[in-house]
């Protein structure tokens, strides 16, 4: 990946180092990408260390994500978040702003890019002093394309600003940020990965009408009712083990290394699978969670394996970039390359479910090889109390297993 990222990076991009720039100083940018609907709208903090070196940030209201790779030279930036195969690169004006592109990979052969701008000078705040009433709280949600309902949760930031994120079956939409005023809301956020963007109305009869933008050009309209009692259905009742405990076991896909390993390599008294993908942030989430049950009760005797489907389905590039996602992420759990992230393929590849509804997907498998339970999607940090009692109830379905 080090090698790909230099043939990538232009050659006015250098290390950073004290002296290698002109224009940079520690500072928050007010970034954006441009997309159908408008701009994504999101924060770029650049600090400089005491050794010279410059750290940059990624900023979605109270979220902050280390950019992994940058880089800093006298005509512009890059940054790279080389595990979801990524790159902003953009050069600087006269007045320090920056313009150029945000690119990331798709397929093999296909890219999403986005036209990216940041300004200097700090994020945009709201041009009132409280947040309006109407905004704040639960909602029920209903996008066209989508045949779950999903839920909307509203509130002011620490600046007065708008926070929120939507949650739905297969997962949340990140840590949100924006501005409401007395009849409409903007909320946006990146996050390497996705660009998102929501915009809505507020209706005369109380409810929301509104737009949702995906990366550069996917669309699709939502409709909210406040309802504080809104909540998703039980992620354990959506998707279906169909399979037998031999079924499952006689799986095989290669690890990083190309090695066919079986998932009946794998005994232990409780056993996870984890489907996921390295280029999938509910799946970051959902990493740090698994990361933890396998330090706390491995030696208690809790298997993890995760199968990785990817962008590309080829075979050295994913192996590569599986690994990377072990290493940043210090994931010590076998992680299998199982084939491509499209969801029919991938239950094509994993016969013993119903269907792949959503990444991440989970199946817990007690000591007797009997499946315990499947869960769909994963409510991630952004969700709040719903990301805590996640983590609570896969540690009790790990707990019971452990206790039988």
């Amino acid at each position: 990946m080090k090698q790909e990222l230099a043939l990538a990076v232009p050659l006015w991009i250098a290390p950073l180092v004290a002296g290698g720039d002109t224009l940079l100083q520690s500072t928050v940018y007010d970034a954006a990408l441009e997309c159908d609907g408008g701009e994504v709208r999101f924060g770029i903090r650049l600090e400089r260390g005491v050794t010279g070196r410059v750290d940059a940030f990624v900023m979605n209201g109270e979220e902050v994500i280390p950019v992994p790779t940058a880089g800093v030279g006298k005509g512009g930036i890059g940054l790279a978040f080389d595990y979801y195969d990524s790159t902003i690169m953009a050069r600087f004006d006269a007045e320090g702003g920056l313009s150029g592109q945000w690119k990331k990979r798709r397929s093999a052969d296909e890219w999403t890019t986005m036209k990216f701008r940041a300004t200097p000078g700090g994020l945009r705040t709201m041009d009132f002093q409280i947040m309006p009433e109407w905004i704040s709280g639960r909602w029920r949600v209903k996008f066209a394309d989508e045949a779950d309902e999903a839920v909307a949760v509203f509130g002011g930031g620490d600046r007065r600003d708008l926070r929120g994120t939507f949650l739905t079956t297969t997962g949340d939409y990140r840590f949100l940020a924006g501005i409401a005023d007395k009849d409409a809301l903007s909320l946006s956020c990146f996050d390497g990965s996705h660009a998102f963007l929501f915009k809505a109305a507020l209706q005369p009869d109380g409810t929301l009408k509104g737009d949702f933008w995906s990366g550069p050009t996917f669309h699709d309209t939502w409709t909210a009712v406040k309802d504080d009692n809104a909540a998703l259905p039980d992620p354990f009742g959506l998707t279906k083990f169909t399979g037998t405990a031999a079924e499952l076991d006689a799986l095989a896909f290669p690890d990083a290394s190309g090695t066919t390993k079986k998932l009946a390599d794998f005994p232990a008294k409780a056993r996870i699978i984890e489907l996921f993908g390295t280029w999938c942030p509910n799946c970051l989430d959902a990493t740090r969670v698994l990361a933890d049950l396998d330090k706390t009760y491995r030696h208690k005797g809790l298997s993890i394996v995760g199968l990785a489907f990817e962008v590309t389905g080829d075979a050295e590039r994913d192996r590569k970039q599986v690994a990377l996602y072990a290493e940043r992420h210090n994931v010590t759990y076998p992680l299998l390359i199982a084939g491509k992230k499209d969801k029919a393929e991938a239950s094509a590849k994993f016969p013993v479910i119903d269907k792949l509804r959503a990444y991440p997907t989970f199946i817990f498998i007690d000591a007797s090889g009997k499946v315990r339970g499947v869960y769909t999607g994963f409510s991630g940090p952004a969700t709040g109390e719903e990301h805590e009692r996640l983590k609570r109830a896969l540690e009790e379905k790990v707990l019971d297993m452990l206790e039988d």
